[in-house]
């Protein structure tokens, strides 16, 4: 039985309507759509909010999608009301980001810039040069873009260069050379 599937979604000024395995949720910010298994689970809509409830309670296919079922029209309301925000901090020297239009220039050590082409649906902001933001109302979507941009150039514990994600911590070690290597001179 999930904790999760069994809360009761509020739903925050947005407006979901089901037909054909799919939930459709509308907001101020857009409009996402939530596939479902409706044979598996049943999703009851009241003026308090959203409840989605098993139809086998017993069968294991029907327990692990109702959590996930779940999370997701709550991401789904959460993006279309408020929008998910992800932020990106470049370190290094000479690293720098820039972007024109929905294109994010990165120049992070490599011989050429890398380019990354970002969805409609999601505004790119660079306020400093070693500052990205990423706003939109997919979840999955920001994720993604934030994800595959942190790829190219993940945190490194030496030096402590790289892109971070949201306030990321990195642990820091120490070189071959530090004094607590082992080594007697």
């Amino acid at each position: 039985m999930s904790k999760i599937g069994n809360v009761l979604i509020k739903l925050n000024g947005a407006t979901v309507t089901l037909s054909n395995d799919i939930a459709t949720v509308k907001g101020p910010l857009g409009t996402l759509n939530v596939n479902y298994p409706s044979k598996l689970l049943k999703i009851n809509i009241n003026t308090d909010g959203i409840k989605v409830d098993m139809i086998d309670v017993n069968d294991k296919k029907t327990q692990v999608f109702h959590g996930t079922i779940a999370s997701n029209i709550k991401n789904a309301i959460e993006g279309v009301t408020k929008g998910f925000v992800e932020e990106l901090k470049i370190v290094g020297v000479g690293y720098k980001a820039a972007v024109s239009g929905q294109k994010i220039t990165l120049s992070i050590g490599f011989s050429h810039p890398v380019v990354f082409e970002a969805d409609k649906s999601i505004k790119v902001a660079v306020p400093e040069v070693t500052k990205i933001i990423l706003t939109g109302y997919d979840k999955q979507k920001v994720s993604e873009l934030a994800a595959n941009i942190r790829s190219i150039r993940k945190p490194e514990p030496y030096k402590g260069k790289g892109i971070f994600r949201n306030n990321e911590k990195i642990i820091r070690k120490v070189g071959k050379t530090a004094e607590g290597s082992g080594k007697k001179k």
